[in-house]
């Protein structure tokens, strides 16, 4: 599935059906009730892989941050990181 080839999921997903492996089946029954929107998102060439990495930095901030410093502080910080500066000023 790594290769962009949605249209060989139904294949796969009677494979695992057919296999003897209950934790697969779960997944296979949740990918069978959105099927359209996952063959869709394996076969565009587009990623959310940017927006995640974005959202993982600033998730890592704010639990450094946590019953450390006003919200104020941590938007610094965060508009900080996104520019590329050095976070050395706040460690």
């Amino acid at each position: 599935m790594n290769n962009s080839q949605g249209h060989d999921l139904d294949q796969w997903m009677r494979s695992v059906t057919a296999d003897d492996l209950p934790a697969l089946h779960t997944f296979v029954t949740g990918l069978g009730q959105d099927l359209d929107a996952v063959v869709a998102s394996l076969g565009l060439r587009y990623s959310s892989g940017a927006v995640e990495g974005h959202n993982n930095k600033i998730k890592m901030l704010k639990r450094q941050m946590f019953d450390r410093a006003t919200f104020d502080l941590l938007r610094k910080r965060v508009l900080l990181n996104a520019r590329g500066r050095s976070r050395s000023r706040f460690r």
